[in-house]
């Protein structure tokens, strides 16, 4: 259970030495108490307290770090049931499925097609994590040969699935430099099993016969001194699998069971029968609580969808995606270029700028800080004005790179044309289209003219 801040202080060495830079020990305790703040600021903690605060302040929910290299990621670490609560940490894994029996041209092939699933949004690259061998009876030489392949010539990492503990352990001998996920631990081999991911420290899946079932294994595992656990409760139907995900959730975060503690893995792969299905229920694990989905394939048709919907929702909504103040080049701009200016919402600069350089007309783009809000609402805050517009025009050094002095507003801050001329007055405001869409049009017929 989390402490609180007076609990917290109590095991502080109390000096106010100022060193973990707030004035006080009770200050620090609050902050850390509030997730402001980590244990290790604070330099004269001493041993026992810090294992004390270390094992309180764990999430209730183990953070499982899967894979190595550039797709290395994290299951788990989630601390509360709802996002407007706090917010998600660690966004859903997506994987998908290959056979052990898969031939080498069609892996080659498969992989290069998926290596190329990679779709930027808001500047964010985004694109799946995992591939899932599956062990269709080929046996241990043809498994650990395509999960070595997977390891060594793409970018992905793997969940390495079978029930045989030989066929398993060949696969980590080829393929643990890369951190795979063991799927999956059961009543009948989880002594062979945990004893391979404790010897390799790799994590491991376990699965059973429902949520309660889950408990004894994973307090085994745990016994036997493997701690980075991913939990799968065997269901595949629709309606049992989702009340398992949130009584998982539930029972980990508002009845503090550690032996639930950990992140989950579904399969929508084994519930639907068409790809579109399968991906409404991969949509539905990602809202709901699932660490890990694993999908038959991946096809860009419904792989993005789903990509952007991890997006919105491990998205943290206390603090907006946003852009750094000051000058974008559109293209290779001139001296006699248009110039824009629009606010740092994410979003907000990546249409922009997008619908900028379709018009293949060069521009200048100015980005004002407005603490990461759209123009309407940065306009209604009062933190997109004409005067702090105006300012800001001045102070971003614009002027210095161009010969010509019209200044494009938003057409949803036009209210504003008169402060900004009134802070501008050797400028010419214009006032641009409301909508991104019709932003080509604007600057080829404003290019035109000129």
């Amino acid at each position: 259970m989390a402490l609180t801040g007076i609990q917290i202080f109590k095991l502080l060495p109390k000096t106010n030495c100022k060193e973990c830079g707030v004035p006080t020990c009770l200050a620090f305790a609050m902050n850390l108490a509030s997730g402001k703040a980590e244990l290790d600021n604070c330099p004269y903690v001493s041993d026992e307290a810090r294992e004390k605060l270390a094992e309180a302040s764990a999430p209730p929910i183990r953070p499982v770090k899967l894979g190595k290299g550039v797709r290395q990621t994290t299951a788990g670490g989630e601390t509360v049931m709802y996002r407007h609560e706090k917010t998600f940490y660690n966004p859903t894994l997506l994987a998908a499925t290959v056979p052990s029996s898969i031939s080498d041209a069609d892996l080659t092939e498969r992989l290069k097609v998926w290596n190329a699933f990679q779709y930027e949004r808001v500047g964010l690259n985004l694109r799946p994590e995992l591939i899932a061998v599956k062990d269709d009876g080929a046996g241990a030489e043809p498994f650990a040969k395509v999960a070595k392949t997977i390891a060594e010539t793409s970018e992905f990492n793997l969940i390495l699935m079978s029930d045989d503990a030989d066929v398993m352990k060949a696969a980590v001998d080829a393929a643990g430099f890369k951190r795979p996920l063991i799927y999956a631990a059961t009543e009948s081999n989880i002594d062979a099993f945990g004893e391979i991911a404790k010897a390799a420290e790799l994590p491991i899946a376990v699965k059973a016969d429902g949520v309660e079932a889950l408990i004894p294994l994973t307090d085994k595992l745990v016994a036997m001194g493997v701690k980075d656990i991913v939990i799968d409760t065997g269901s595949r139907d629709l309606k049992g699998s989702f009340q398992d995900q949130v009584s998982i959730r539930r029972a980990a975060l508002k009845g503090g069971n550690r032996s639930l503690g950990f992140p989950t893995i579904t399969f929508p792969c084994e519930m639907a029968g068409n790809p579109d299905m399968e991906a409404l229920i991969a949509g539905m694990f990602i809202a709901k609580y699932g660490g890990i989905v694993v999908l038959s394939e991946f096809n860009t048709e419904t792989l993005f969808p789903l990509l952007l919907e991890r997006l919105n929702i491990f998205t943290d909504p206390q603090r907006p995606m946003t852009v750094t103040e000051g000058i974008y080049e559109i293209g290779n701009p001139d001296e006699n270029s248009p110039v824009m200016v629009t606010t740092n919402f994410a979003l907000t600069y990546f249409i922009v700028s997008g619908e900028a350089e379709g018009s293949r007309v060069p521009c200048w783009l100015l980005i004002k800080e407005a603490e990461g809000l759209s123009v309407l609402t940065a306009w209604a805050a009062g933190k997109f004005s004409g005067d702090d517009v105006g300012v800001f025009v001045k102070k971003s050094g614009i002027a210095d790179k161009i010969k010509h002095n019209e200044l494009i507003i938003p057409g949803y801050a036009a209210a504003i044309a008169g402060d900004v001329e009134e802070e501008l007055p050797d400028w010419n405001i214009t006032v641009g289209p409301r909508e991104a869409a019709h932003l080509p049009a604007f600057l080829k017929a404003k290019v035109g003219a000129a």
